[in-house]
């Protein structure tokens, strides 16, 4: 399967190529390029690769006219750019082979995207030292390598240093807080995003972000109703722009910081060449430096100054027709509609003894299973007990299995399993994965996209002596509880299971029959310096994927 995915920005929100393009023209000094997708945290990534044959040459075609060079290109990705031209049919066969897609891509810059330097798409046309607003920011500038040392850029500042009054804002705008337990100013939020948040570059999909969903994110323990920011117009009221950040206790390699996770950076798409998303940026920062935070850690599909670190979204097809009818996936040339369901279908049951829902008498458990397992990783939170009850039980809906729909419970946002010892009742692995559904603007046969994410998962298999050698104990253990999971989504009718390139995910997902699409989710962090961390590629002796243990939603 091949899939051409929504890429989730720094605050989020991909806007079609035709308004990448006329934003580029407004940019103004003051502002990011493509200030809606400047800054934020999460997520995803979901799109149609199901294209009409056009007139004109594709990209790999025109790049096919000036082959020169060896590179360094994945196979796996020389792979999914062959099915997709031999889909499109747009290149003659005789020139449909691996060197040839390795050298084409090597020429569209796939590997700058993938190092950091580009984004995908055109989307980032502009030269790094143009990104002006960023260059006023305390982030790694272009050009200046990896630091000697991890630490901070700037020092913290006493409270009463820091900015007192709100940034201004043109004078048909005002800022508001946004109290998210509130259902009317929940929905306010909702609304704002289903309309102008994430969307694919076709105008195919959008993410569909519930008012539980919304509180299961924005609403962790400790968090500050201050850091949920809208601008709204003066004399209607009406919310036009947010932007948002919850505390989060973070560890980069050996240093632990308390950060804050921003997210959710929208400006309603009529608004867009205001200059509303650097001051939303600049205004949430003035919030939490109030809060004695200084750092941040947010993610963009598109490349700012500067990236720690790319993944990539993959894809697992679970309801195959519904994909391929909404343009999500295509059947390949060699391929059946038929053939394909079944060789995606899940497994009809789950395997591993003992599995279960997790329940708060599991808590504890959890809790020391998750810490020990995430120090594997390079970056990862820090979550006490109250927030191990949150990320995993405080989204698992009202009633019964079955009240909000099949394997379903109603307002369900989180799926939370854990395994049992019969023998000694400890809990020995869990896994977890959370509900994004999609619009699917346009289609009234299928109008919602049901998606699950992988979130976070730990076993103890992980700490035996040789776990992660040549026999592949660890491997084979996390393929069978993620298999689970499958089975457990597909019980719950999603469509498509995603995951990103990180944790131990890299080893998984070709066996899984997971799909590699086309979105690209770049990390960063504010305010602090520290090399490269292995996400999609490996980083000097760290395996691919296990230099992030972070999944942003």
């Amino acid at each position: 399967m091949a899939s051409k995915d929504q890429q989730k920005q720094p605050p989020t929100g991909i806007a079609p190529a035709e308004e990448h393009e006329e934003e580029e023209q407004t940019d103004s000094e003051d502002e990011p390029h493509d200030p809606d997708q400047a800054v934020g945290s999460s997520t995803t990534a979901l799109a149609s690769d199901s294209k009409k044959k056009k007139k004109k040459k594709s990209k790999v075609s025109r790049a096919l006219s000036a082959l020169k060079g060896k590179s360094k290109i994945p196979d796996e990705l020389v792979n999914s750019v062959l099915d997709r031209a031999k889909a499109e049919e747009s290149i003659p066969e005789g020139e449909l082979t691996p060197d040839n897609i390795r050298d084409a891509l090597e020429q569209l810059k796939i590997m700058d995207v993938v190092q950091g330097k580009v984004g995908l798409g055109g989307l980032n046309k502009k030269d790094m030292g143009a990104h002006k607003f960023w260059g006023t920011q305390p982030v790694p500038q272009p050009g200046e390598g990896p630091p000697i040392d991890d630490g901070y850029i700037e020092p913290t500042k006493p409270r009463e240093e820091v900015r007192q009054e709100p940034y201004p804002l043109h004078k048909d705008f005002e800022w508001s807080f946004l109290d998210i337990s509130d259902p009317k100013q929940c929905k306010e939020v909702y609304d704002l995003l289903s309309a102008n948040y994430v969307e694919d570059d076709q105008a195919s999909f959008r993410f569909q972000y519930s008012a539980e969903f919304l509180q299961w994110a924005l609403m962790p323990p400790g968090y500050h109703k201050e850091w949920h920011i809208g601008v709204r117009v003066t004399t209607t009221k009406k919310l036009v722009a947010f932007i948002s950040g919850v505390p989060m206790t973070l560890r980069v390699r050996k240093n632990v910081i308390n950060v804050t996770e921003i997210n959710y950076l929208c400006v309603h798409k009529r608004l867009r060449s205001k200059r509303l998303a650097p001051v939303l940026i600049k205004e949430v920062t003035r919030q939490t430096h109030l809060k004695g935070i200084f750092q941040a850690i947010y993610t963009a599909g598109v490349i700012v100054p500067t990236p720690i670190s790319t993944c990539r979204y993959f894809h697992r097809s679970l309801n195959v027709p519904k994909l391929v009818d909404i343009g999500f996936c295509y059947v390949p040339r060699n391929m059946t509609l038929a053939r394909m369901t079944r060789l995606n279908a899940a497994p009809g049951a789950t395997v591993l003894p003992g599995l279960r829902e997790m329940e708060e008498k599991d808590i504890l458990q959890v809790a020391s299973l998750f810490t020990r397992f995430m120090q594997r990783f390079s970056l990862a939170p820090i979550y006490d007990i109250g927030e191990i009850q949150h990320q995993f039980l405080s989204g698992r809906g009202e009633g019964s299995i079955g009240d909000g729909g099949q394997g379903r419970r109603e307002r369900q946002v989180t799926w939370s399993y854990v395994v049992e010892d019969p023998g000694t009742q400890q809990i020995t692995d869990f896994f977890s994965f959370y509900s994004l559904p999609s619009t699917v603007i346009g289609n009234q046969k299928h109008p919602v996209l049901e998606a699950a994410y992988l979130y976070y998962y730990a076993t103890t298999v992980a700490f035996e002596p040789g776990a992660e050698g040549e026999e592949g104990h660890l491997k084979r253990r996390l393929e069978t509880l993620i298999t689970d999971a499958l089975v457990v989504a597909n019980d719950a009718k999603f469509d498509v299971f995603n995951a990103l390139t990180l944790m131990d995910n890299v080893s998984l997902l070709q066996d899984l029959k997971f799909g590699p699409g086309d979105g690209y989710l770049n990390f960063y962090l504010y305010n602090w310096r520290t090399a490269p961390l292995s996400g999609m590629n490996a980083e000097a002796d760290v395996p691919a994927g296990k230099g992030i243990g972070v999944v942003m939603l």
